[in-house]
């Protein structure tokens, strides 16, 4: 089998890595990839927002599946014209990919399927927002109705800076946004894949958003993860496939607009039982690196069998007993400002810590062939040990080894589930 995998950042690698270890597979090819992923696969400049280039490059290299990584390719369709081409495709159309385009129309569906989640408000003036957060009160929860790359959401008491963002968001052309009420508990990702039809779930993971340690600072695309989570309910998976993801894929598919790809369900497990907070049309990241780690089950087998409808007669998935911890290494400046251009030194070290894989995930060679950085977020280092305790300190020895001016990384990933301190309900 050769596969096509579509992205340049961290997810996309670690989607290459697990693609390129399926016995199955023979290539792979990414577009456009990045030094990391280079070394596993081939790299092809393409843009991937261009659907027609896609199909081509496709085409070129006989691939048998194309794996859409990030979220804006999906959005603008990238999905329907290589199926249009006859390809077999994992990501879902562009009209199923709404579910993670507009936060309205995935209340809509969630409605529509009995889905339990936050209760909300969808506004498009100031009046309604203030009517929202006065209805709803505080925290407040805003969020942007669009794609914002993981950075749309405030979550904060001050009225001030939920209407400062409420503005921000209507501001823009076709301006929408939705006031949530907040959820308590902890929050928890699962990535569950769909034929259209039917759906399995992969081991739950959870993220840190906030930029520093006890969720302190700016809101950032994601700072690190763990997987599995040995505090949650015994069963969530099935939990979350039953009451969540397979509705939802009945109601997609019941609409005429079957759901064909990883549906990303982001839910808090509050006093009250599960909510859903979001839903994505693609795989996390970080979150999805710490599931993926430690996944046995032939990867790109199990993403072809989703992608031509075969994943009834798939079985169950395998997955290894260790536990996985992602740490985001960021570049200066991140989220506010990163800073770009800067040297990366001492991958090769970090690689030689047992158990540990060093993903880029900002990262380019500058006119000398060095490797600089090239985003605001710019390795994930993914360590797996027997135990979360030595997965941690796998990461963490890896992270120390990694030279980055100016950089900077959260220090308790998965360390109050490491002692204990989460508890649900």
């Amino acid at each position: 089998m050769k596969v096509l995998v579509l992205g340049s950042g961290a997810r996309e690698h670690a989607l290459v890595k697990a693609v390129a270890a399926d016995p199955e597979v023979d290539a792979v090819i990414a577009a456009p990839g990045n030094p990391g992923i280079d070394a596993t696969a081939l790299c092809v400049p393409v843009d991937i927002l261009d659907g027609d280039a896609v199909a081509a490059l496709a085409r070129e290299h006989e691939v048998d599946l194309v794996v859409v990584g990030p979220e804006a390719p999906l959005v603008v369709g990238v999905a329907d014209v290589c199926r249009a081409a006859g390809l077999a495709v994992f990501g879902p159309s562009a009209e199923a990919a709404r579910l993670e385009g507009s936060k309205s129309f995935a209340k809509e569906v969630m409605a529509a399927a009995d889905v339990p989640t936050a209760l909300a408000h969808v506004c498009t003036t100031m009046v309604e927002v203030e009517a929202a957060l006065d209805a709803l009160g505080a925290p407040h929860v805003v969020k942007d109705d669009g794609l914002a790359a993981g950075k749309g959401v405030v979550v904060t008491d001050s009225r001030d800076e939920a209407i400062e963002h409420a503005r921000a968001c209507l501001a823009k052309p076709d301006g929408r946004l939705v006031v949530e009420e907040f959820l308590d508990g902890p929050e928890v990702s699962v990535f569950c894949i769909s034929d259209g039809t039917s759906v399995v779930a992969l081991s739950p993971a959870q993220d840190f958003k906030r930029v520093g340690d006890d969720d302190a600072g700016l809101n950032t695309g994601g700072m690190g993860a763990y997987s599995p989570l040995d505090w949650a309910p015994e069963g969530l998976a099935d939990d979350v496939v039953r009451r969540v993801a397979q509705p939802t894929i009945d109601e997609m598919r019941r609409r005429g607009t079957p759901f064909v790809g990883v549906l990303y369900v982001g839910l808090a497990l509050t006093s009250r039982g599960l909510r859903v907070i979001e839903f994505n049309a693609r795989f996390g990241d970080p979150d999805g690196q710490a599931s993926l780690a430690r996944l046995e089950t032939p990867f790109a087998q199990l993403l072809h069998a989703a992608a031509t409808g075969g994943l009834a007669q798939f079985g169950r998935l395998r997955w290894s007993d260790d536990r996985a911890v992602v740490v985001v290494v960021a570049a200066a400046g991140y989220p506010s400002a990163p800073r770009t251009g800067d040297p990366i030194t001492g991958l090769d070290a970090a690689a030689e810590v047992p158990g540990v894989a060093v993903l880029h995930a900002g990262t380019r060679l500058d006119e000398t062939g060095a490797l600089v950085s090239a985003g605001g977020r710019v390795l994930d280092v993914v360590a797996v040990a027997p135990t979360l305790a030595k997965a941690r300190r796998a990461a963490y020895d890896a992270v120390a080894v990694i030279e980055l001016e100016g950089s900077h990384h959260r220090t308790d990933i998965a360390l109050r589930a490491e002692r204990g301190d989460i508890t649900v309900g």
